[in-house]
């Protein structure tokens, strides 16, 4: 067991060192490439890829940073929802790195892009990790500090804007979830997640757990973007680089959703119909708002940032159902929408490559001069809308199957709605930038024809080609990402498997 308690530990060294190492040598730009993408982003992925079938043999894996044993000391877990995630993000890390090689400019560079995404990097890591509420919050505070960099690099006044927007509400989130975790080490004497949930079966009746529940929901509501906490969202992702839009669009909002479903079926358990229903009028609420605003708007980052918040819906109303069904299609649905959103804004970063503009006035035609690019878009817009055989169908069909098991009929047919306009507003896109009359783009912004595109540009399509087929691998053969969502839902579910294992027996 020494060598996976040293494996554990390796999603939070491997982007530390990168981003130490690229900082030594951030005006060599060849240089700083490679390590980023060799250094961090492929070790990581093969790290996570590596420690996933651990997982699946022994179920949960657990350490003590500096030896202490739980819960005094810095617990480390990896079950198999965290194991999950850490694959996805390495993945997904590492498709936004290759495609910044061309897409961030040389002088951002300079000024440490790509060592402040190894941070962000880190911090999503060690969010998933995370085995007590304490760390849990320093991992939210440094993923604060380094998406902060990486949203104002470039000093334009929209970005100095939607920084500050970002930045107030996050320092708000955060400013909640310490007096949560105040809260809790009050009530519990302990912060340690495992100690904390044995604390409170223990003593359901404590008044105070109750507002400590909703101290913790209100900043994971505003770090996942759930209404009504979700207008920071469209104001701030459609001013950065696209590479960091991307990485936040499929990240951010999720670890929020990570984090909400570890602390709701782990530790506020005591009383699941009031916080559970909280969430569920959250959850219909945030898919209505979300994609009314994705239908409101002619620019397509802006609509996919929309569609961030409506999707955020689907993932809290499978915690909200709190059955081991709705929480494997969470779980699916978190795993799919991490894949589509990401490609989605790279696709439109292309887009805005192509045409110098990704408002749908100024971008018809594609479709003519990019057939297979256009091909792409199409399937992961349909994936995100939840057409049939696609990944997205299968995750809103766990969800509606679940429903009807909880008969909340009126959350079903919010779902359906928000699936019918969800495939409007992908269509719009379709219709008006790829579909349309094609037009002459100004020669600064001419990329002649489909061969040029895939010859000169290889590292803006290469994340998008293979996050395409996942995408529709994962809708054909939907199986085996079930079975582990399943597995992961169980363990959720059945928190005494959580305790043991970082606490041993406690009986």
């Amino acid at each position: 067991m020494g060598y996976e308690k040293i494996i554990i530990l390796l999603p939070l060294i491997i982007p530390l060192l990168t981003a130490i190492i690229s900082l030594f040598f951030k005006k060599n730009k060849i240089v700083n490439n490679y390590i980023s993408i060799v250094g961090s982003s492929l070790l990581l992925l093969a790290t996570t890829v590596f420690l996933f079938p651990l997982i699946v043999e022994n179920e949960i894996l657990t350490t003590q940073a500096g030896g202490w044993e739980a819960p005094f000391g810095i617990t480390i877990v990896v079950d198999m929802f965290s194991a999950m995630m850490l694959v996805i993000a390495s993945f997904v890390g590492l498709m936004v790195n290759i495609y910044a090689l061309e897409n961030i400019k040389y002088k951002k560079k300079e000024y440490s892009f790509f060592v402040f995404f190894q941070f962000l990097i880190m911090a999503v890591n060690g969010a998933f990790l995370a085995g007590d509420i304490f760390n849990l919050y320093v991992w939210f505070e440094v993923m604060l500090i380094a998406s902060f960099v990486l949203l104002v690099l470039g000093n334009g006044k929209k970005q100095l804007i939607a920084t500050v927007k970002y930045t107030l509400l996050s320092f708000i989130a955060s400013a909640f979830l310490l007096v949560g975790v105040g809260m809790i080490y009050g009530i519990s004497g302990s912060l340690n997640m495992a100690d904390v949930a044995v604390y409170f079966q223990g003593n359901p009746n404590e008044p105070l757990m109750t507002v400590a529940a909703v101290l913790f929901m209100l900043p994971f509501a505003i770090k996942a973007a759930l209404f009504p906490l979700y207008f920071w969202l469209p104001d701030s992702y459609h001013t950065p680089e696209i590479s960091v839009t991307a990485l936040f669009s499929g990240l951010l909002t999720k670890v929020g959703i990570y984090a909400m479903i570890r602390c709701f079926t782990l530790i506020f358990i005591h009383d699941v119909n009031y916080t559970h229903t909280i969430l569920m009028v959250a959850a219909g609420f945030t898919m209505l708002s979300g994609v009314f605003g994705a239908l409101s708007k002619v620019n397509m980052r802006r609509i996919l940032s929309f569609h961030i918040v409506s999707q955020v819906g689907y993932m809290v109303l499978g915690l909200a159902l709190y059955t081991p069904l709705a929480i494997a299609g969470a779980i699916f649905y978190i795993i799919q929408h991490i894949l589509a959103k990401t490609n989605l804004f790279l696709i439109t970063g292309v887009v805005e490559k192509i045409k110098g503009t990704s408002d749908l006035k100024g971008v018809s035609g594609l479709y003519h001069r990019f057939p297979i690019f256009s091909i792409f878009f199409l399937v992961v817009a349909l994936s995100l809308a939840g057409l049939p055989p696609l990944s997205g169908f299968w995750a809103k069909f766990i969800l509606i199957k679940a429903g009807f098991q909880q008969e909340v009929y009126l959350m079903i047919f919010i779902v359906l709605i928000t699936g019918l306009l969800t495939l409007f507003s992908m269509m719009k896109i379709w219709v008006n930038a790829f579909w349309g009359k094609q037009q002459k783009e100004p020669e600064r912004n001419l990329i002649k024809n489909e061969k040029n595109l895939f010859k000169e540009h290889w590292s803006l399509l290469m994340p998008i080609i293979l996050m395409a087929s996942v995408t529709l691998l994962i809708g054909l053969f939907s199986m085996p990402l079930m079975k582990y969502a399943t597995i992961a839902a169980e363990q959720l579910m059945n928190p005494a498997q959580y305790i043991e294992a970082v606490l041993g027996d406690v009986n």
